[in-house]
């Protein structure tokens, strides 16, 4: 049976993790189906083959929509049982009950209570050291905690050090039975936001916005190496790529993009300012025309494209008005030099002639 986008993965990354990421170094060595250590996947940035993903609907975060939405989540917070502050989970906080046959001990007990019950990163830190076979899930829930608070340069400090760490079968067991519906709100370009369900998504696109945010472009670029293929991906590269300056692999990696949903049309922003930058007026008038096409795309976005187009027009004037002002120019000065040139013809001809009618 086929799953489409928006709904949930049972694949669970954490074991086999690769090492910590660091400035200009990347993680290419993790693919998307769980196995480390394999050839880095191809990337189309518009399609998702996977029948599978762990993205829920992206937001477009407005002042207004930004309170709503957190004014909710506080109010489904209460309704599930959730405390305020605690790592989010789709259908509420799960029960802790059996795993493969067996009853919880009580490592097992002690990392859920800390993972759903508490708001302070550092109780699962002390649980990483207490039992370094969940150092590794711990580290990563830890990070993601405080991803969750904003806490952007030791978000990416833990999330690098649970990438570095090897988990234990009991570990990996707990994580994919019950961590398979923690959610996070990944900022994945300016003002969007998509919900992630626990993964090697989740973590990676958190750790690349954490470095982004701690003034690590070029490590949160690395970060996203490797990763299968999606939107939501795809609009985190291309707004790290493009805030590099590296329009030419922008433009390669959107190629073809059409107005499909809010993610594709703020992939199509960056495009359209991409092509802005390199004197690409035409086809970046088509792209913002792309954006305006789907009526049901976010207000927002509607009035960027809107507030773009006006800049592209205001460009392609100003580079009008330099071509006719150069050619204005060489038509003036033609017409100095050949009224000089009379001058002179003028000149000559009292020298030569002018004495002799005065005599």
């Amino acid at each position: 049976m086929s799953v489409g986008h928006g709904d949930s993965a049972s694949y669970m990354a954490t074991d086999h993790l690769p090492g910590p990421l660091t400035a200009g170094h990347s993680c290419a060595g993790h693919t998307g189906n769980g196995q480390f250590g394999g050839a880095p996947r191809q990337r189309r940035p518009y399609t998702d083959a996977r029948d599978l993903t762990p993205f829920r609907k992206a937001v477009v975060r407005t002042p207004v929509r930004g309170l709503a939405v957190d004014v909710g989540g506080v109010v489904n917070g209460l309704i599930a049982g959730r405390i305020p502050g605690t790592l989010a989970a789709e259908g509420g906080v799960p029960r802790l009950g059996r795993i493969g046959g067996r009853m919880p001990g009580r490592t097992t007990k002690a990392v859920h209570a800390a993972v759903f019950g508490s708001t302070d990163p550092d109780r699962l830190i002390t649980l990483a050291r207490t039992y370094p076979g969940w150092a590794g899930v711990c580290y990563l829930m830890a990070g993601l905690l405080e991803y969750s608070h904003g806490g952007h340069l030791r978000a990416a400090e833990l999330l690098q050090h649970g990438l570095s760490l090897r988990n234990d079968t009991d570990a990996n067991r707990y994580a994919s039975v019950y961590l398979a519906g923690v959610v996070t709100r990944v900022e994945v370009a300016e003002r969007i936001e998509v919900p992630v369900l626990f993964s090697e998504e989740a973590v990676f696109l958190a750790l690349s916005h954490s470095l982004r945010e701690t003034g690590q472009p070029e490590a949160a670029l690395a970060a996203l190496d490797g990763l299968p293929p999606s939107l939501p991906l795809a609009l985190a590269r291309c707004s790290l790529a493009a805030e590099l300056g590296r329009d030419v692999e922008v433009l390669a990696d959107t190629e073809g993009l059409m107005n499909a949903d809010d993610l594709a049309a703020a992939l199509l922003l960056v495009r359209a300012r991409s092509l802005r930058r390199i004197g690409a007026y035409s086809a970046a008038r088509s792209d913002l025309q792309e954006v305006l096409r789907r009526r049901k795309t976010s207000i927002a976005l509607r009035s960027d494209a809107l507030t773009d187009r006006a800049l592209l027009l205001l460009d392609a004037g100003r580079k009008t008005l330099g071509r006719d002002w150069q050619r204005r120019k060489s038509a003036q000065v033609d017409v100095v030099k050949a009224i000089r040139k009379d001058a002179e013809m003028h000149e000559l001809w009292d020298r030569e002639y002018g004495s002799t009618e005065n005599d």
